[in-house]
Protein backbone atom coordinates (compact mmCIF):
# COMPACT_ATOMS: atom_id res chain seq x y z
CA UNK A 1 0.00 0.00 0.00
CA UNK A 2 1.32 3.68 -0.86
CA UNK A 3 2.61 5.56 1.95
CA UNK A 4 0.48 8.40 2.66
CA UNK A 5 1.46 12.31 3.00
CA UNK A 6 2.51 13.23 6.11
CA UNK A 7 1.07 15.98 8.26
CA UNK A 8 2.24 18.47 10.85
CA UNK A 9 0.20 18.82 13.56
CA UNK A 10 -1.40 22.15 13.74
CA UNK A 11 -2.04 24.08 17.42
CA UNK A 12 -6.14 24.07 17.65
CA UNK A 13 -7.35 27.17 15.07
CA UNK A 14 -9.45 28.68 18.13
CA UNK A 15 -7.02 28.80 21.01
CA UNK A 16 -3.99 29.57 18.50
CA UNK A 17 -6.29 33.27 17.66
CA UNK A 18 -5.27 34.87 21.17
CA UNK A 19 -1.64 33.85 21.07
CA UNK A 20 1.61 33.85 18.94
CA UNK A 21 3.11 30.65 19.53
CA UNK A 22 4.17 28.25 16.33
CA UNK A 23 1.09 27.23 14.68
CA UNK A 24 2.98 24.13 13.18
CA UNK A 25 4.90 21.72 15.23
CA UNK A 26 7.38 19.18 13.83
CA UNK A 27 7.16 15.46 12.46
CA UNK A 28 7.76 13.07 14.64
CA UNK A 29 10.78 10.68 13.82
CA UNK A 30 8.10 7.87 12.45
CA UNK A 31 6.47 10.28 10.55
CA UNK A 32 9.73 11.61 8.68
CA UNK A 33 10.75 8.17 8.24
CA UNK A 34 7.23 7.10 6.10
CA UNK A 35 7.65 10.50 4.70
CA UNK A 36 11.30 10.10 3.37
CA UNK A 37 10.17 6.38 2.11
CA UNK A 38 7.80 8.48 -0.66
CA UNK A 39 11.06 9.89 -1.75
CA UNK A 40 11.46 8.48 -5.78
CA UNK A 41 15.09 9.81 -6.21
CA UNK A 42 14.48 11.26 -9.49
CA UNK A 43 17.62 10.50 -11.93
CA UNK A 44 16.70 14.18 -12.91
CA UNK A 45 15.28 15.87 -9.91
CA UNK A 46 12.77 18.41 -10.84
CA UNK A 47 12.68 19.56 -6.64
CA UNK A 48 16.18 20.61 -6.70
CA UNK A 49 15.90 22.68 -10.31
CA UNK A 50 13.38 24.17 -8.26
CA UNK A 51 14.99 25.08 -5.45
CA UNK A 52 17.09 28.69 -6.16
CA UNK A 53 19.78 27.55 -3.69
CA UNK A 54 20.07 24.12 -5.48
CA UNK A 55 19.40 21.90 -1.85
CA UNK A 56 20.52 18.17 -2.76
CA UNK A 57 17.03 17.13 -1.82
CA UNK A 58 17.03 13.74 -2.93
CA UNK A 59 20.21 13.32 -0.96
CA UNK A 60 18.99 14.41 2.30
CA UNK A 61 15.90 12.63 2.00
CA UNK A 62 18.30 9.30 1.23
CA UNK A 63 20.15 9.96 4.43
CA UNK A 64 16.75 10.94 6.85
CA UNK A 65 15.40 7.11 5.05
CA UNK A 66 18.46 5.40 6.50
CA UNK A 67 18.51 6.99 9.77
CA UNK A 68 21.09 9.55 9.55
CA UNK A 69 19.76 12.45 10.73
CA UNK A 70 23.61 14.24 10.88
CA UNK A 71 24.49 13.87 7.62
CA UNK A 72 21.17 15.02 5.84
CA UNK A 73 21.86 18.34 8.11
CA UNK A 74 25.81 18.36 6.56
CA UNK A 75 23.77 17.90 3.38
CA UNK A 76 21.50 20.51 3.79
CA UNK A 77 23.99 22.70 4.78
CA UNK A 78 26.53 22.67 2.10
CA UNK A 79 23.91 25.27 0.27
CA UNK A 80 22.18 26.44 2.57
CA UNK A 81 22.56 27.87 6.26
CA UNK A 82 19.11 28.69 7.24
CA UNK A 83 17.03 25.17 7.03
CA UNK A 84 14.66 25.81 9.66
CA UNK A 85 13.86 29.26 8.60
CA UNK A 86 13.12 28.11 4.75
CA UNK A 87 11.49 25.15 5.84
CA UNK A 88 8.97 27.09 7.59
CA UNK A 89 8.60 30.18 5.18
CA UNK A 90 9.14 29.25 1.22
CA UNK A 91 7.07 28.79 -1.33
CA UNK A 92 7.35 25.02 -1.22
CA UNK A 93 4.07 24.63 -3.44
CA UNK A 94 5.62 26.74 -6.36
CA UNK A 95 9.47 25.69 -6.10
CA UNK A 96 10.67 22.27 -5.13
CA UNK A 97 7.50 20.43 -4.00
CA UNK A 98 5.66 22.12 -7.22
CA UNK A 99 8.02 20.32 -9.12
CA UNK A 100 7.82 17.20 -7.66
CA UNK A 101 7.22 14.24 -9.60
CA UNK A 102 4.91 12.61 -7.04
CA UNK A 103 2.83 15.88 -7.25
CA UNK A 104 1.53 15.40 -10.38
CA UNK A 105 -0.98 12.69 -9.72
CA UNK A 106 -1.01 13.13 -6.01
CA UNK A 107 0.59 14.82 -3.01
CA UNK A 108 4.16 15.59 -3.49
CA UNK A 109 6.72 14.91 -0.76
CA UNK A 110 6.59 17.16 2.08
CA UNK A 111 9.86 18.62 1.37
CA UNK A 112 9.63 21.59 2.95
CA UNK A 113 8.71 19.75 6.54
CA UNK A 114 11.46 17.38 6.37
CA UNK A 115 14.03 20.29 5.87
CA UNK A 116 12.54 21.96 9.24
CA UNK A 117 12.53 18.89 10.96
CA UNK A 118 16.09 18.38 9.91
CA UNK A 119 17.26 22.21 10.26
CA UNK A 120 15.64 21.97 13.86
CA UNK A 121 17.18 18.89 15.33
CA UNK A 122 21.19 19.23 14.17
CA UNK A 123 23.42 21.55 14.47
CA UNK A 124 25.90 23.42 11.82
CA UNK A 125 29.33 21.92 11.70
CA UNK A 126 31.76 24.88 12.57
CA UNK A 127 34.23 25.08 9.05
CA UNK A 128 37.60 25.79 9.14
CA UNK A 129 38.14 29.24 8.05
CA UNK A 130 41.21 30.44 6.55
CA UNK A 131 42.11 34.03 6.66
CA UNK A 132 41.92 35.33 3.24
CA UNK A 133 43.22 38.91 4.29
CA UNK A 134 40.01 40.57 2.30
CA UNK A 135 36.98 42.33 3.93
CA UNK A 136 33.41 42.57 2.90
CA UNK A 137 31.19 44.60 4.29
CA UNK A 138 27.12 43.40 3.67
CA UNK A 139 24.73 46.08 4.36
CA UNK A 140 21.13 44.25 5.46
CA UNK A 141 20.84 41.37 7.77
CA UNK A 142 18.37 39.70 6.30
CA UNK A 143 18.01 36.60 3.55
CA UNK A 144 20.58 37.86 1.51
CA UNK A 145 22.85 39.35 4.10
CA UNK A 146 22.76 36.16 6.14
CA UNK A 147 23.51 33.83 3.41
CA UNK A 148 26.11 35.79 1.67
CA UNK A 149 28.01 36.15 5.05
CA UNK A 150 28.06 32.54 5.95
CA UNK A 151 29.42 31.71 2.40
CA UNK A 152 32.01 34.52 2.40
CA UNK A 153 33.26 33.81 5.86
CA UNK A 154 33.90 30.12 4.49
CA UNK A 155 35.74 31.63 2.45
CA UNK A 156 37.94 33.09 5.16
CA UNK A 157 36.99 36.75 4.67
CA UNK A 158 36.04 39.45 7.50
CA UNK A 159 32.82 39.87 7.00
CA UNK A 160 30.97 43.00 8.86
CA UNK A 161 26.88 42.87 8.41
CA UNK A 162 25.49 46.56 9.13
CA UNK A 163 21.70 46.27 10.25
CA UNK A 164 20.04 49.46 10.35
CA UNK A 165 17.10 48.18 13.17
CA UNK A 166 18.29 47.19 16.68
CA UNK A 167 17.54 43.38 16.22
CA UNK A 168 19.33 41.65 13.64
CA UNK A 169 17.06 39.00 10.44
CA UNK A 170 15.97 41.94 8.60
CA UNK A 171 11.71 41.10 7.28
CA UNK A 172 11.98 37.42 9.39
CA UNK A 173 12.09 39.47 12.59
CA UNK A 174 10.22 42.68 11.68
CA UNK A 175 8.06 41.10 9.34
CA UNK A 176 7.49 37.23 9.02
CA UNK A 177 5.13 37.07 12.41
CA UNK A 178 6.54 34.20 15.61
CA UNK A 179 3.53 32.42 14.83
CA UNK A 180 5.32 31.49 11.66
CA UNK A 181 8.79 31.97 11.80
CA UNK A 182 9.73 31.40 16.19
CA UNK A 183 12.29 34.27 17.29
CA UNK A 184 14.25 30.75 18.95
CA UNK A 185 15.12 29.44 15.50
CA UNK A 186 15.82 32.79 13.88
CA UNK A 187 18.52 33.63 17.15
CA UNK A 188 19.88 30.51 16.48
CA UNK A 189 21.03 30.99 12.91
CA UNK A 190 22.43 33.81 13.69
CA UNK A 191 24.01 32.71 16.56
CA UNK A 192 25.41 29.96 13.92
CA UNK A 193 27.06 32.98 11.96
CA UNK A 194 28.71 35.04 14.79
CA UNK A 195 30.23 31.54 15.99
CA UNK A 196 31.76 31.54 12.10
CA UNK A 197 33.72 35.15 13.16
CA UNK A 198 30.89 37.10 11.42
CA UNK A 199 30.73 40.11 12.75
CA UNK A 200 27.56 42.19 13.52
CA UNK A 201 26.88 46.11 13.85
CA UNK A 202 23.03 47.35 14.59
CA UNK A 203 21.61 50.44 14.28
CA UNK A 204 23.96 51.27 11.26
CA UNK A 205 22.05 53.36 8.66
CA UNK A 206 23.87 52.93 5.92
CA UNK A 207 23.56 55.93 3.23
CA UNK A 208 22.95 57.95 6.93
CA UNK A 209 25.10 56.68 9.51
CA UNK A 210 28.32 55.43 7.36
CA UNK A 211 28.08 55.62 2.97
CA UNK A 212 29.45 53.86 0.76
CA UNK A 213 32.67 55.30 0.54
CA UNK A 214 33.46 55.22 3.66
CA UNK A 215 33.45 51.71 3.94
CA UNK A 216 35.28 51.45 0.57
CA UNK A 217 37.89 54.46 2.33
CA UNK A 218 37.79 52.27 6.16
CA UNK A 219 39.46 49.17 3.92
CA UNK A 220 36.46 46.97 2.52
CA UNK A 221 37.34 45.42 -0.66
CA UNK A 222 33.27 44.49 -1.46
CA UNK A 223 29.94 45.71 -0.60
CA UNK A 224 26.70 43.56 -1.11
CA UNK A 225 23.69 45.85 -0.32
CA UNK A 226 20.76 43.69 0.49
CA UNK A 227 18.98 46.35 2.63
CA UNK A 228 15.37 45.27 1.68
CA UNK A 229 12.82 47.52 0.15
CA UNK A 230 11.16 49.17 3.65
CA UNK A 231 9.06 52.05 1.71
CA UNK A 232 5.06 50.88 1.73
CA UNK A 233 2.95 50.84 -1.67
CA UNK A 234 -0.04 52.85 -0.75
CA UNK A 235 -3.41 53.22 -2.54
CA UNK A 236 -3.44 56.85 -3.70
CA UNK A 237 -6.99 57.11 -2.76
CA UNK A 238 -8.74 59.81 -0.45
CA UNK A 239 -8.80 59.34 3.62
CA UNK A 240 -5.38 57.42 3.45
CA UNK A 241 -3.61 60.02 5.61
CA UNK A 242 -6.30 59.33 8.36
CA UNK A 243 -5.46 57.89 11.70
CA UNK A 244 -6.27 54.12 11.71
CA UNK A 245 -4.73 53.77 8.75
CA UNK A 246 -1.08 51.52 8.31
CA UNK A 247 0.81 50.07 6.09
CA UNK A 248 1.44 46.77 6.78
CA UNK A 249 5.29 47.22 6.93
CA UNK A 250 4.53 49.72 9.67
CA UNK A 251 1.59 47.50 11.37
CA UNK A 252 3.74 44.27 11.33
CA UNK A 253 7.13 46.25 12.33
CA UNK A 254 5.02 47.68 15.45
CA UNK A 255 3.77 44.17 16.55
CA UNK A 256 6.27 42.23 16.23
CA UNK A 257 9.46 44.06 16.49
CA UNK A 258 8.35 45.99 19.06
CA UNK A 259 6.22 44.32 20.80
CA UNK A 260 2.66 46.73 19.85
CA UNK A 261 -0.81 44.67 20.81
CA UNK A 262 1.34 42.26 22.70
CA UNK A 263 3.50 43.64 25.70
CA UNK A 264 1.86 46.05 27.65
CA UNK A 265 5.46 47.51 28.48
CA UNK A 266 5.74 48.50 24.43
CA UNK A 267 6.27 52.07 23.76
CA UNK A 268 4.95 51.84 20.78
CA UNK A 269 1.13 52.24 20.63
CA UNK A 270 -1.54 50.31 18.91
CA UNK A 271 -5.00 51.41 18.76
CA UNK A 272 -6.58 48.18 18.32
CA UNK A 273 -10.66 48.78 16.95
CA UNK A 274 -12.90 46.26 16.02
CA UNK A 275 -12.92 45.72 12.48
CA UNK A 276 -9.83 45.95 10.15
CA UNK A 277 -9.76 46.04 6.56
CA UNK A 278 -6.13 44.02 5.25
CA UNK A 279 -5.84 45.42 1.56
CA UNK A 280 -3.99 42.80 -0.55
CA UNK A 281 -3.69 39.27 -1.13
CA UNK A 282 0.23 38.11 -0.52
CA UNK A 283 1.72 36.32 2.08
CA UNK A 284 2.19 40.06 3.51
CA UNK A 285 -1.61 40.51 3.70
CA UNK A 286 -2.37 36.89 5.15
CA UNK A 287 0.33 38.34 7.72
CA UNK A 288 -1.05 41.21 8.79
CA UNK A 289 -4.71 39.92 9.34
CA UNK A 290 -3.58 36.90 10.75
CA UNK A 291 -1.49 39.05 13.78
CA UNK A 292 -4.72 41.52 13.71
CA UNK A 293 -6.45 38.90 14.69
CA UNK A 294 -4.39 37.85 17.58
CA UNK A 295 -3.63 41.56 18.78
CA UNK A 296 -7.65 41.55 19.53
CA UNK A 297 -9.55 42.83 15.98
CA UNK A 298 -13.12 41.37 16.49
CA UNK A 299 -13.70 41.46 12.53
CA UNK A 300 -10.85 41.03 9.98
CA UNK A 301 -11.19 41.17 6.31
CA UNK A 302 -9.16 40.70 3.44
CA UNK A 303 -10.25 42.59 0.61
CA UNK A 304 -8.57 41.90 -2.59
CA UNK A 305 -9.39 43.13 -6.13
CA UNK A 306 -9.35 39.53 -8.20
CA UNK A 307 -11.22 36.12 -7.08
CA UNK A 308 -9.52 33.53 -4.52
CA UNK A 309 -8.15 31.74 -7.80
CA UNK A 310 -5.44 34.57 -8.19
CA UNK A 311 -4.61 34.73 -5.08
CA UNK A 312 -0.60 34.94 -4.95
CA UNK A 313 -0.33 34.29 -0.89
CA UNK A 314 0.56 30.74 -0.60
CA UNK A 315 -2.06 27.95 0.47
CA UNK A 316 -1.20 27.08 3.68
CA UNK A 317 -1.50 30.81 4.50
CA UNK A 318 -4.74 31.16 3.20
CA UNK A 319 -5.84 28.28 4.86
CA UNK A 320 -4.84 29.16 8.19
CA UNK A 321 -6.11 32.84 7.77
CA UNK A 322 -9.80 31.25 6.94
CA UNK A 323 -9.31 28.90 10.00
CA UNK A 324 -8.71 31.78 12.40
CA UNK A 325 -11.48 33.71 11.30
CA UNK A 326 -10.44 35.95 8.82
CA UNK A 327 -13.06 36.89 5.80
CA UNK A 328 -12.77 37.31 2.38
CA UNK A 329 -13.90 39.66 0.28
CA UNK A 330 -13.24 39.57 -3.41
CA UNK A 331 -13.71 41.65 -6.12
CA UNK A 332 -13.36 44.76 -4.51
CA UNK A 333 -11.25 47.16 -5.00
CA UNK A 334 -10.91 50.42 -2.24
CA UNK A 335 -12.37 54.25 -3.88
CA UNK A 336 -12.21 55.98 -0.70
CA UNK A 337 -12.06 56.12 3.08
CA UNK A 338 -14.15 57.99 5.15
CA UNK A 339 -13.30 60.24 7.92
CA UNK A 340 -14.78 61.19 11.15
CA UNK A 341 -12.57 63.48 13.30
CA UNK A 342 -9.28 62.51 11.41
CA UNK A 343 -9.75 58.65 12.20
CA UNK A 344 -10.89 56.16 9.74
CA UNK A 345 -14.58 55.90 9.84
CA UNK A 346 -15.47 53.23 6.93
CA UNK A 347 -14.43 52.73 3.37
CA UNK A 348 -16.23 52.73 -0.43
CA UNK A 349 -15.46 49.88 -2.83
CA UNK A 350 -15.67 49.62 -5.93
CA UNK A 351 -17.54 45.64 -7.40
CA UNK A 352 -14.65 44.29 -9.86
CA UNK A 353 -14.94 42.42 -12.82
CA UNK A 354 -12.03 39.78 -14.08
CA UNK A 355 -11.28 40.88 -17.58
CA UNK A 356 -8.10 39.50 -19.88
CA UNK A 357 -4.57 38.29 -18.88
CA UNK A 358 -2.07 41.17 -18.03
CA UNK A 359 1.54 40.87 -18.38
CA UNK A 360 1.64 38.87 -14.81
CA UNK A 361 -0.67 36.23 -16.38
CA UNK A 362 -3.71 37.13 -14.05
CA UNK A 363 -6.37 37.97 -15.44
CA UNK A 364 -7.12 41.88 -15.08
CA UNK A 365 -9.94 43.27 -12.84
CA UNK A 366 -12.04 45.82 -14.42
CA UNK A 367 -14.32 48.33 -12.64
CA UNK A 368 -18.30 47.68 -12.97
CA UNK A 369 -19.19 50.98 -11.67
CA UNK A 370 -20.92 49.33 -8.80
CA UNK A 371 -19.79 50.29 -5.43
CA UNK A 372 -20.12 49.07 -1.94
CA UNK A 373 -19.18 49.99 1.28
CA UNK A 374 -17.84 48.12 4.45
CA UNK A 375 -18.24 49.79 8.28
CA UNK A 376 -14.35 49.73 9.49
CA UNK A 377 -11.94 51.71 11.94
CA UNK A 378 -9.17 50.60 10.07
CA UNK A 379 -6.97 49.51 7.56
CA UNK A 380 -3.84 47.89 6.75
CA UNK A 381 -2.48 48.30 3.21
CA UNK A 382 -0.40 45.23 1.81
CA UNK A 383 0.73 46.12 -1.50
CA UNK A 384 3.80 45.71 -1.36
CA UNK A 385 7.13 47.99 -0.59
CA UNK A 386 9.35 49.65 -2.62
CA UNK A 387 13.52 50.40 -2.06
CA UNK A 388 14.18 53.21 -0.19
CA UNK A 389 16.83 54.97 -2.39
CA UNK A 390 18.82 56.52 1.02
CA UNK A 391 22.37 54.76 0.47
CA UNK A 392 22.06 55.31 -3.64
CA UNK A 393 20.87 58.99 -3.14
CA UNK A 394 23.92 59.50 -0.54
CA UNK A 395 26.33 57.37 -2.75
CA UNK A 396 25.41 59.79 -5.98
CA UNK A 397 26.28 62.80 -3.18
CA UNK A 398 30.03 61.32 -3.15
CA UNK A 399 30.55 60.22 -6.67
CA UNK A 400 29.14 57.03 -6.60
CA UNK A 401 26.98 56.54 -9.31
CA UNK A 402 24.66 53.27 -8.77
CA UNK A 403 22.75 52.44 -11.86
CA UNK A 404 18.72 51.65 -10.92
CA UNK A 405 15.82 51.25 -12.71
CA UNK A 406 12.69 53.90 -13.16
CA UNK A 407 10.88 52.00 -10.01
CA UNK A 408 14.44 53.05 -8.10
CA UNK A 409 15.62 49.55 -7.83
CA UNK A 410 19.10 48.93 -8.26
CA UNK A 411 19.90 47.02 -11.45
CA UNK A 412 22.17 44.38 -11.32
CA UNK A 413 23.64 41.31 -13.39
CA UNK A 414 20.80 38.10 -12.72
CA UNK A 415 23.99 35.59 -12.59
CA UNK A 416 26.03 37.40 -9.97
CA UNK A 417 24.10 40.35 -8.49
CA UNK A 418 27.18 42.60 -9.85
CA UNK A 419 25.88 46.11 -10.20
CA UNK A 420 28.01 49.07 -12.26
CA UNK A 421 30.45 50.07 -9.86
CA UNK A 422 32.70 47.21 -9.99
CA UNK A 423 33.40 46.66 -5.69
CA UNK A 424 29.76 46.74 -5.27
CA UNK A 425 26.90 44.01 -5.59
CA UNK A 426 23.04 44.05 -4.74
CA UNK A 427 20.79 41.09 -4.03
CA UNK A 428 17.05 40.93 -2.05
CA UNK A 429 14.11 42.86 -2.64
CA UNK A 430 16.64 46.29 -3.22
CA UNK A 431 17.33 44.36 -6.30
CA UNK A 432 14.80 41.76 -6.74
CA UNK A 433 15.27 39.14 -9.80
CA UNK A 434 12.14 37.34 -10.36
CA UNK A 435 10.00 36.88 -7.46
CA UNK A 436 10.57 38.28 -4.01
CA UNK A 437 10.63 35.58 -1.23
CA UNK A 438 13.24 34.00 1.23
CA UNK A 439 14.48 31.50 -0.46
CA UNK A 440 14.80 33.90 -3.71
CA UNK A 441 16.88 36.43 -1.52
CA UNK A 442 19.03 33.21 -0.14
CA UNK A 443 19.77 32.55 -3.86
CA UNK A 444 20.38 35.84 -4.64
CA UNK A 445 23.15 36.13 -1.58
CA UNK A 446 24.72 32.78 -2.83
CA UNK A 447 25.52 34.28 -6.08
CA UNK A 448 26.62 37.37 -4.68
CA UNK A 449 29.15 35.72 -2.25
CA UNK A 450 30.15 33.64 -5.33
CA UNK A 451 31.23 36.63 -7.02
CA UNK A 452 32.82 38.97 -4.90
CA UNK A 453 34.43 35.13 -3.92
CA UNK A 454 35.97 35.48 -7.83
CA UNK A 455 36.48 39.05 -7.53
CA UNK A 456 38.99 38.51 -4.43
CA UNK A 457 40.50 35.43 -5.36
CA UNK A 458 42.60 37.49 -8.84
Amino acid sequence: MAVERQHVKEQDKIERRSNFEAVESNLTPEQVKLEASRCLHCKNPRCVQGCPVNIKIPEFIDALKHDNLDEAGRIIRETSMLPSVCGRVCPQERQCEGNCILGIKGESVAIGALERYVGDNTKADMPEIKPSGKKVAIVGSGCAGITAAADLRKAGHEVVVFEALHKLGGVLRYGIPPFRLPRTILDREITNLKAMGVEFHTNVIVGKSITLKQLKDDGFDAIFICSGAGLPKMMHIPGENLNGVFSANEFLTRVNLMGAGRDKDSITPLKVGKKVAVIGGGNVAMDAARTAVRVGFEEVSIIYRRTEKELPARLEEIRHAKEEGVQFKFLHAPVEIFDKDGYVNGMKFEIMELGEPDASGRRRPVGTGKYTTEDVDTVIVALGTGPNPIIQKSAEAEGIEIITDKKGYIEVDPENRSTNIPFIYAGGDVAPVGESNAINAMGAGKKAAKAINELLSK
